[in-house]
């Protein structure tokens, strides 16, 4: 039998079955997915020809991690509006800076910016939700990561576009153009409750049936948005979603700090996905999505970063164990949210909200070969008595050496191979200077 790749590690943790860690076993790749997962003996021996046999004695190898909610452009506004309330946040600085700057060009040097930091964090494949997505996807295809790209729709003109017809035109024009790629998926991505009116999220609902896409949505965000909820529609939320048919397998609901009890039922029974963004909506006093009371009622809880602009990274393991943390603190409960269950969170549960947890998640013989290595062997990182804790509790993103998307390796020993990191850098600094050159003169 021919294999492409043999991955030998240390440990391996496939996710599935959930409480697996594998030592001494080797991850066989052929063609593009996981053609087998044995011990390392076992697989040499059987697989002895195979040209590329890697040995990473020191390393736990995970799924790729899945960033389930980011605005992937918005990393070139890093640190440009910190420490403000969201509203503040969105209306005096963000949408402003967007109206001025975001154009393709910006879209994509912030894509690629944020996609060099996602892949050397072991990040693999992202939820997007931005303007001009149709230039996220070329720079995504570019650096080999898989993308759920946000096909944006919100009830006011941005640099995307200027009318609601036009909005469902270029989404349009943005799903026939990928969705035969094997690494970009499309959903469609209302901006909120409060910016998108009854006949646009109507005619989202309709069409994410015919197109059998996802749905993206930021949703309960912050107290303010429910009480302004209330004044204008007579109801929370998530009531009025589900009135327009827009509760169902297909709704990524993200960040839900908002969330009454009595919203659990609904939530479950509508097999609706919740996008979990801890360190966002800590930094911008949001408040605290109950996440182990909703995993306790049986709804999928994925994990995301948000973006850069508000979190300030999209570091998933960092993310990992912040969720972690504050889980415990909420649930006053130490067992609460615990390592194996936010990876799960991080893996299979952001691609069974992004539906392609048939394709990636978990390393099971079938998948796509989406594979992060973690060098354990530091420091901050021994003893290892459980590879799992030390992902989560002890693990920081500079340890990952190594990444594969579908078999192939865009992270080697630190190095990014699809993106040259000298002209990103030189291209980033170009828009420091002109951002900083705008806020210094703003008129």
């Amino acid at each position: 039998m021919i294999a492409d790749t043999l991955l030998c590690a240390r440990w391996v943790v496939p996710v599935e079955p959930a409480d697996a860690v594998l030592e001494h076993h080797t991850i066989v790749i052929r063609e593009g997915n996981i053609l087998a997962l044995l011990p390392t003996e076992e697989a040499l021996a059987r697989f002895s020809s195979c040209p590329d046999i890697q040995y990473l004695d020191d390393h736990v190898l995970i799924p790729g991690l899945i960033n389930a909610h980011t605005h992937s452009a918005m990393t070139l506004f890093r640190g440009i509006a910190d420490d403000l309330p969201l509203m503040v946040w969105l209306n005096e600085h963000i949408w402003p800076a967007e109206q001025r700057w975001v154009n393709p060009e910006f879209t994509a040097d912030g894509t690629r910016l944020a996609i060099a930091e996602m892949i050397r964090g072991g990040t693999t494949c992202f939820s997007d939700m931005y303007f001009h997505p149709d230039i996220t996807a070329e720079v995504a295809s570019e650096s080999g990561v898989r993308v759920l790209l946000g096909l944006i729709v919100i009830d006011f003109p941005t640099p995307w576009a200027a009318t609601a017809n036009e909005y469902f035109e270029k989404g349009a024009a943005v799903h026939d153009r990928f969705k035969h790629h094997p690494l970009i998926r499309t959903a469609f991505a209302p901006h909120a409750p409060y910016t998108v009116g009854d006949a646009g999220l109507s005619r989202i609902a309709t069409l994410a049936e015919e197109l059998d896409i996802p749905i993206h949505m930021h949703l309960h965000e912050t107290r303010n948005e429910i009480e302004q909820h209330l004044e204008q529609h007579g109801v929370r939320p998530l009531q009025r979603l589900e009135r327009l048919g827009l509760l169902s397998p297909r709704l990524n609901a993200v960040h839900m700090t908002q969330i009454d009890r009595s919203e659990f039922a609904p939530l479950k029974a509508q097999g609706v996905h919740v996008v979990h963004c801890p360190e966002s909506n800590l930094k911008l006093a949001s408040g605290l999505c109950p996440v182990q009371e909703l995993l306790d009622q049986g709804v999928n809880v994925a994990l995301g970063t948000d973006g850069a602009a508000s979190n300030n990274d999209l570091d998933m393991l960092g993310e990992m164990r912040t969720a972690a943390l504050l889980g415990k603190g909420l649930a006053g409960d130490p067992q609460a949210l615990s390592a194996r269950q936010v990876l799960r969170m991080a893996t299979i549960n952001g691609a069974k909200a992004l539906a392609i947890d048939d394709i990636t998640g978990s390393l099971k013989p079938g998948k796509a070969a989406d594979i992060v290595a973690i060098n354990l062997d530091a420091p901050e990182t021994r003893p290892v008595y459980d590879p799992v804790s030390q992902i989560v509790y002890s693990a920081s993103r500079n340890q990952v050496t190594d990444v594969w998307v579908a078999g192939r390796q865009l992270l080697k020993q630190r190095e990014l191979l699809t993106i040259d990191l000298d002209r990103l850098m030189q291209k980033t600094a170009l828009w420091e200077d002109r951002l900083t050159a705008d806020k210094k003169n703003p008129g």
